[in-house]
């Protein structure tokens, strides 16, 4: 989305098409691109077909994003002298080790690519030793540091949003608000479960729980039911509404939770105590906001660095409980890591003007 903007902002006579996989990709890109580009699904990677959409569509350039290594597509295109261009590369240590057992078929198929655009110097590294030109390759930063949510809080959280006081005696009595983002099935119960453990030390404390997948908001609402504890849900709330405390909000509305964390105090993120790979940590860290990760966030490696600077923990599922309370009971220390946090959010982005900077020598 970064990137397409930008394109658009740039060339607006540019014509964009964006080829997805999945039905979901399909359903997506409708809804956040709108008439900004044209939908379609990826060809089948077989020489008639990729030669019948090159005929039809007639493009000036060819960006493949993160890995979609297609080898037809990349030869027809390269040899038909259609730029192909990778932009926000990443090759994680699964799909390198695959590649590696067919390097020199996938070293013949990267002659094609005019330039490898990666997200960090590991990928760089490692697509390099998959038989990528030195010459072709730069690591330029990852898109997902250019993604900014709304610039507003919405105006409903103010039912929420924690009273500031300079009293460290009245910390058992603030108004702490925790969000557990883009969670997953058996997360929601452990998350409730510490959330009523830390209501002994912190009665006023709110939880705002956002499934990941909306058909699950049902399913997490009859679980918040059934453990007996005071809760309302988004879709309920009108108006500002009367203030709450001590209450568990059901965030059960699509496209609201990345502008929501800018209301919170502490974002603990979901798919990460599941063996998913996690989910974004930058929604919060753009609003520089404490963030608590459980054990699995292989899908987003730069997550090491935010550890290493303290902008972001790592815990595990039994230690998620004490790891809130200390968090809770040490406001310097999660305000000082949401500062890291957005710090480091800010000194990564960039990255797509430097893929536009790219993109301008093709067009």
């Amino acid at each position: 989305m970064p990137l397409i903007k930008k394109i658009k902002e740039r060339h607006p006579a540019a014509e964009i098409v964006v080829s997805t996989v999945t039905d979901t990709g399909q359903k997506v890109a409708k809804e956040r691109l709108g008439d900004a580009a044209r939908i379609i699904y990826v060809p089948f990677d077989l020489p008639f077909a990729i030669k019948n959409a090159l005929r039809r569509i007639k493009p000036s350039l060819f960006i493949i994003m993160e890995t979609e290594l297609w080898p037809n597509a990349i030869r027809i295109l390269g040899r038909s002298g259609v730029p192909v261009l990778l932009m926000n590369g990443r090759i994680s240590g699964r799909s390198f080790g695959g590649y590696k057992k067919l390097r020199f078929f996938i070293k013949d198929v990267m002659k094609n690519v005019s330039i490898f655009c990666m997200q960090n110097e590991l990928y760089a590294e490692r697509i390099k030793k998959l038989g990528a030109e030195p010459d072709k390759i730069k690591a330029i930063g990852n898109f997902k540091f250019d993604t900014r949510p709304s610039s507003t809080v919405p105006e409903w959280t103010r039912i929420f949003r924690r009273q500031k006081t300079e009293d460290r005696r009245q910390a058992r009595e603030k108004e702490f608000v925790i969000i557990a983002g883009s969670t997953h099935r058996t997360e929601e119960e452990l998350i409730i479960d510490a959330y009523i453990k830390l209501r002994a030390d912190f009665p006023q404390i709110n939880l705002i729980i956002a499934p990941r997948h909306p058909e699950r908001f049902r399913e997490v609402e009859e679980l918040i039911g059934k453990k007996g504890i005071k809760y309302l849900k988004r879709s309920d709330v009108t108006g500002h509404g009367t203030r709450v405390t001590g209450v568990v909000i059901l965030l059960d509305a699509v496209g609201e939770l990345a502008s929501v964390y800018g209301a919170c105090d502490i974002a603990v993120m979901g798919g990460t105590f599941i063996e998913h790979g996690g989910q974004n940590p930058l929604e919060p860290a753009y609003w520089g906001k404490a963030i608590v990760c459980g054990p699995h966030m292989e899908n987003f490696p730069f997550i090491e660095e935010f550890y290493k600077n303290e902008g972001a923990v790592k815990t595990g599922a039994d230690n998620l409980r004490q790891s809130l309370k200390e968090l809770l009971s040490d406001q310097g220390k999660v305000s000082a890591m949401g500062r890291t946090a957005k710090g480091l959010y800010d000194k990564n982005s960039g990255a797509v003007e430097k893929a536009m900077k790219e993109i301008e020598r093709y067009l």
